[in-house]
């Protein structure tokens, strides 16, 4: 899809768009009605402006809409809609060890109970023990300070899969 197809969609159909992008439905809501840009550096500065204009909440809802961390399964089944571009995010786990996808669980499972939603990574680029090794850094953040990592880590997925949008 180029820019030009994105900016002539009915707003409906481009919010599902948007959505692919981020589950966050207070940034799907306000990034739709800025709607024509004209270039997409222009698109993806607007983005990430709403995106650091929201509220944790908003934060958090975003972060309900990714599988942990090596979650193949729910990959497949609860986001189906962007499944092959979090499979692409995600392709290094498929290579790693047993013990660093053990190891992966028991972290994604600390991380949850501490911070009370799933551990968020840029994963693209990443091995599964860069990204393990990540998480086990983050662990002592303070919630304060994580939460304002995790969503700049969103922010950082939600440029990539706006840029895929856009090239598809």
């Amino acid at each position: 899809m180029t820019l030009p197809d994105l900016n002539n969609l009915p707003a409906p159909a481009r919010a599902e768009e948007l959505r692919r992008c981020c589950g966050s439905s207070a940034w799907v809501a306000a990034l739709n009605q800025q709607f024509p840009f004209e270039d997409a550096e222009t698109l993806y500065k607007v983005a990430t402006h709403i995106w650091n204009s929201l509220s944790e909440a908003d934060w958090r809802e975003a972060f309900t809409h990714h599988p942990k961390i090596g979650d193949v399964g729910a990959l497949r089944e609860k986001f189906a809609s962007t499944s092959t571009w979090a499979e692409g995010e995600q392709g290094a786990v498929r290579q790693a060890s047993e013990e660093t996808l053990q190891a992966l669980a028991a972290g994604n499972e600390a991380y949850e109970q501490r911070f009370g939603y799933i551990f968020i990574v840029c994963a693209t680029g990443k091995s599964a023990a860069e990204m393990l090794a990540l998480l086990q850094a983050r662990l002592p953040n303070p919630p304060e300070a994580e939460i304002r990592v995790a969503a700049a880590e969103q922010d950082k997925i939600t440029r990539i899969r706006l840029e895929k949008l856009l090239a598809a």
